[in-house]
């Protein structure tokens, strides 16, 4: 490929811009840089219904099952409560962090 071709700069501004997605993700994952907002993530959620009953299904692995808030407000099920952080990750270098923590809704 030469400089002209359009593949070389093509292929540099994809790389550029999975660079800037990277440092996006590690800046939103590092905890304890900025206050977080009252809800951090909102779980997957699958619903199914039949004629006689409502099926919800939230994915909430790592949840305390004693942590979960479940009400109804207007006709409307809101779920909730924190995701906490395992307490081997205090004090130690986060390397990655995918998975979200703190409060869902």
């Amino acid at each position: 490929m030469t400089a002209a071709d359009p593949r070389s700069w093509m292929w540099a501004e994809a790389c550029a811009m999975i660079e800037r997605a990277e440092q996006l993700h590690r800046r939103f994952f590092q905890p304890g840089l900025a206050p977080a907002p009252a809800v951090n993530w909102e779980p997957p959620v699958d619903v199914f219904e039949t004629e006689q009953e409502l099926t919800i299904v939230a994915a909430l692995p790592g949840v305390d099952p004693g942590d979960i808030e479940i009400a109804i407000e207007r006709g409307v099920l809101l779920v909730g409560g924190p995701r906490r952080m395992l307490a081997c990750a205090h004090g130690a270098a986060i390397h990655r962090m995918e998975i979200p923590h703190g409060r869902f809704d």
